[in-house]
């Protein structure tokens, strides 16, 4: 079956885009894993939209440009805060079952940064009710086609072409297929990057296994400009528990009260932290919370702090965080009467493949959306639940920009197919997963929450000597879901150290401690092939 677009990724951004576009054009969503096996199942927060009375979008245009330390693009914050009470009804269209209240009104709660109740939520469950409405209305759509285990490895250029040009357009993209083992060749006339961000090239991680930063190693591989790379988000709040490595306690549990405390085997049991480190406490932005609770655990020795709402009504607490609740209780924990372990953990990649208002790539054919881009909404830290109205804004507008310009889009030329008669199967699947383990110890180490220079620099050493055994193993046996994967995983990781040893200053995300201070510009990271 022939198709008109291509889209790599199956969460917000990417259904988005297809529904979109489903309108008048035949299009291909490949995913990696399950079709819901992304990012967006996983966000518990909400949707931040400006919906309350008294609220405003230069409020919330403001609230987004202190979190991202003045980092951001104005035009693109404006853009995507006027267009969120749009997106917020289209999802209700599609049947979002949002929280309401009493007089039918959509329930508003608020999270850390925002100086106003303007987060629209399912519960502590939002993603995956987003994720189930938009894979519903795909299915239902004849002209969307939806592939579930397709590992992209990457994006067809003109030099794949059977006549090679030296233009610099893409042509969909190369991918693995788990099924039959075998790569097939998926052309396009136009391709949108939808696969999330890179939170796994780190030891702790909110993010899915999956999220191993492929579209933005694809990009950079085929000539796009990445942006921010430094600016990893760390969440302050994921449970510590040893069985359970990435279970998130959201944001909205500070937003609804929740208290940072030492725990009971700190020398000053129960003692509330945040106020000494912020006077907006509990709600500063994330940074300034991550930052503080990694500051109390390596000063005191600690395992963790404790996240405690127990002040709160018991019913209240059911009622609000049901899902968090009855995983806690599976483990023991009764938030109701007793506060939570956490620690902070990789969240989210606020840098990432740079893209205008349109979602265009610096390539014809290739645009992006959702965090696998850096459109300038989120700065040098991304405010809490931005993320989700990102993938619907851009997923909407790559869509639009496509069917605008549909005539001036090329058909793809013929396409070389991908070449296995050189190659044999590897014997020594341990290097793959040794080697992937090493890269993710080594960052949460060296590139984590607080950086030195000469932790990058040793991040940096590991790095190369890393990247020299993938490329020679990578050359000489077939690939797997699994080397596809680690060889995306050491591109984004020297960006990550590239893009940090580059900015001497703290801004955001970025704290290193032999440049603590703000520099008088705020400039972007921009790295070119």
């Amino acid at each position: 079956m022939n198709h008109d677009i291509l889209i790599i990724g199956s969460g917000a951004a990417g259904l988005t885009a297809a529904i979109t576009l489903a309108e008048r054009f035949k299009v291909l969503v490949l995913a990696k894993g399950d079709i819901s096996g992304g990012s967006t199942a996983w966000a518990q927060g909400g949707i931040a939209a400006v919906l309350e009375p008294g609220d405003t979008f230069e409020s919330h245009i403001a609230d987004t440009m202190d979190a991202g330390a003045g980092l951001n693009r104005e035009e693109t914050v404006e853009f995507v805060v006027e267009n969120a009470p749009r997106a917020i009804q289209r999802l209700v269209e599609l049947g979002v079952p949002f929280n309401v209240e009493d007089d039918g009104d959509l329930h508003l709660t608020r999270e850390g940064g925002h100086s106003h109740r303007r987060i629209v939520h399912v519960d502590d469950a939002t993603g995956w009710a987003v994720q189930e409405a938009l894979e519903k209305a795909a299915e239902a759509n004849p002209n969307i086609t939806m592939l579930p285990d397709m590992v992209a490895i990457d994006l067809i250029t003109d030099r794949h072409a059977e006549a090679p040009t030296e233009t610099d357009h893409i042509w969909g993209a190369y991918a693995f297929n788990k099924a039959s083992g075998h790569v097939e060749t998926f052309a396009a006339r136009a391709t949108i990057l939808a696969t999330g961000g890179a939170g796994r090239t780190y030891l702790f991680s909110t993010a899915p296994r999956g999220a191993t930063g492929d579209g933005i190693a694809m990009a950079w591989r085929a000539g796009c400009s990445i942006s921010n790379m430094e600016f990893m988000q760390f969440h302050p709040t994921c449970l510590y528990n040893l069985e359970v490595k990435n279970f998130l306690i959201t944001e909205a549990v500070r937003g609804e009260g929740g208290h940072l405390k030492l725990p009971h085997d700190s020398p000053n049991p129960g003692h509330r932290f945040m106020p000494e480190f912020d006077s907006r406490e509990e709600l500063a932005p994330r940074d300034i919370v991550a930052r503080a609770i990694d500051h109390e655990i390596k000063r005191l020795g600690l395992d963790y702090v404790h996240l405690d709402i127990s002040h709160r009504e018991p019913a209240f607490v059911r009622e609000h965080f049901p899902n968090i609740y009855d995983k806690l209780i599976g483990l023991g924990i009764d938030m109701t009467r007793e506060p939570i372990p956490v620690v902070p953990a990789q969240h989210y990649t606020c840098g990432g493949v740079r893209i205008d208002l349109d979602g265009r790539t610096d390539l014809p054919g290739l645009y992006a959306a959702g965090e696998v881009s850096e459109s300038g909404l989120h700065g040098a830290n991304r405010l809490a639940s931005n993320s989700l109205l990102e993938c619907f804004v851009f997923g909407e507008a790559a869509a639009n920009h496509i069917a605008t310009n549909w005539d001036d889009l090329p058909d793809p030329p013929a396409i070389q197919p991908w070449d296995e008669s050189r190659v044999t199967d590897s014997d020594e699947e341990v290097v793959v997963q040794h080697n992937w383990r090493e890269i993710r110890r080594f960052m949460w180490d060296y590139v984590g929450i607080v950086r030195t220079t000469k932790r990058l620099e040793r991040a940096q050493h590991r790095v190369e000597l890393l990247r020299q055994e993938v490329d020679d193993y990578y050359g000489n046996f077939r690939v797997t879901p699994d080397l596809i994967e680690l060889r995306n995983l050491i591109e984004v990781a020297a960006l990550i150290v590239h893009s940090a040893l580059a900015r001497k200053e703290s801004r955001g995300l970025h704290y290193t401690t032999d440049y603590p201070d703000l520099a008088k510009n705020a400039v972007d990271t921009v790295l070119k092939p």
